[in-house]
Formats: structure tokens, sequence, C-alpha cells
């Protein structure tokens, strides 16, 4: 967070440094004055302004560019909050996934244990009866 502080205050000093080398330049710039003054200039004269009008403009600049970047980075805290929602809602469908499919899992596993018993109750019950048939068959037989 701080580093980004320090790369836009230099990225404000390298924009004001370009603004005031462009008013260096040896040709003339046009345009309306900034306090509204009626022109008394010929059509082939041109208008230069003063060091405040300068420093005014500056001044517009820079508030307009420091508007701007906040903006920006309301908007990209935004959007990077957003896509963290995002990616947590995603997380929780998929927990909420997981979950279900445990769930299921356990009552398959429950309902193979209670098959499980009923099939073992039901496997002594035919050995038993097997070799009480077999015992009483065999018991009968060998009196005869």
């Amino acid at each position: 967070m701080h580093r980004g502080r320090l790369s836009c205050r230099n990225y404000r000093k390298i924009i004001t440094i370009v603004i005031l080398l462009s008013f260096l330049k040896p040709y003339p710039m046009f345009g309306e004055p900034l306090t509204g003054q009626p022109l008394n200039l010929n059509e082939g004269e041109m208008r230069l302004y003063s060091d405040l009008e300068i420093n005014l403009l500056i001044d517009e600049i820079s508030e307009a560019a420091l508007e701007a970047i906040e903006q920006a980075a309301g908007e990209a805290a935004r959007a990077a909050v957003l896509s963290m929602v995002e990616r947590e809602a995603a997380v929780l469908r998929e927990a909420q996934r997981w979950r279900i499919e445990a769930e299921a899992n356990s009552q398959a596993l429950t309902q193979a244990k209670k098959a499980g018993r009923k099939n073992t109750i039901l496997g002594v019950l035919i050995g038993i009866l097997g070799g009480l048939v077999v015992g009483v068959g065999g018991t009968l037989l060998m009196r005869n």
C-alpha cells in the first residue's frame, strides 16, 4: 500500500513536470481565458497566458487528475472485492456440494450396514436350520 502511494506521487510529479514543460515550448498556446474576460485581440494576434493563469490551470488539471485516480482506485477496490466475493461463493458452493455428497455416502453406508446385519442374521438362521435338518435327517436315516 505504501509503495503504491509513492508511485502515485511520482506520477503526479511527472505529469506536473510534463505539463509545465509543454508551456515552455517556443510556440504560443491558444485558448479561452480562465477568468472569462473579453479578448481585446485582433484576428492575427494571439493571447499569452500569465503565470497566475498557468498555475491555476495546473492546479485544476492536478485536481482533476487526483479525482480520476481516486475514482479509478475506488473502482479497482470494488472490482477486487467483487472478485473475492465471487471466489468465496464458489468455494461455499463447492463445500456445500461435498457436504451433500458426504451425507449421501453416510446414508448409503448406514443402509449397507443394516442390509449386512439382515443378511448375516438370515445366513445364521439358514445355517442353523440346515444343520438341524441334516442332523435330524441323518439321525432318522441311521435308525432305519
